[in-house]
């Protein structure tokens, strides 16, 4: 295997909101790529906590400081974006056997749309298999504990969000 790694991988979601678990992805990301492209998506047909704004905003606080990430909007084709970052691959995160179905037909048809377009999975940390944004978003409202799963600055942001 050369020693080059390569370039660029776009790690595209709706990071509503961004999670230890997201965090983590994009850290392994960073071990086997020069640069991580974080693409906050629209999230079509779902009314989300945090507008794709607060959620750019968000996802670039909680990556501050780490080296060779950038943040950019989601509003189209992934593919497009992908080409227009002149990416080599999508990266996407398998918790369990459940996500590898969605996700597998997810990176055909990408694949489908651009044969160049490959797409890397990676698996979170056995700490974070089980955390989800739209779990993550539920204990918020209820009221529970989600300082284990969110970085400092997304726990206040949902916090004042919820009113809690």
């Amino acid at each position: 295997m050369p020693d080059d790694k390569p370039h660029k991988i776009l790690f595209p979601g709706t990071f509503d909101p961004i999670t230890k678990g997201h965090s983590d992805l994009i850290e392994r990301a960073r071990l086997l790529f020069d640069e991580v492209v974080v693409a906050v998506a629209t999230k079509a047909g779902k009314q989300p906590m945090f507008s794709q704004d607060e959620r750019v905003d968000l996802v670039r606080e909680v990556t501050r400081g780490m080296s060779g990430v950038s943040v950019v909007r989601l509003d189209g084709l992934l593919v497009k974006l992908v080409r227009e970052h002149k990416a080599c691959a999508i990266l996407r995160g398998l918790r369990a056997v459940s996500d590898f179905e969605y996700e597998f037909q997810m990176a055909s048809m990408n694949r489908h749309l651009d044969p160049r377009v490959e797409t890397v999975f990676l698996t979170p940390s056995e700490h974070y298999t089980f955390t989800s944004a739209s779990l993550i978003r539920e204990i918020a409202t209820l009221g529970g504990d989600i300082s284990a799963f969110v970085d400092p600055k997304v726990m206040v942001a949902i916090r004042n969000r919820v009113g809690r």
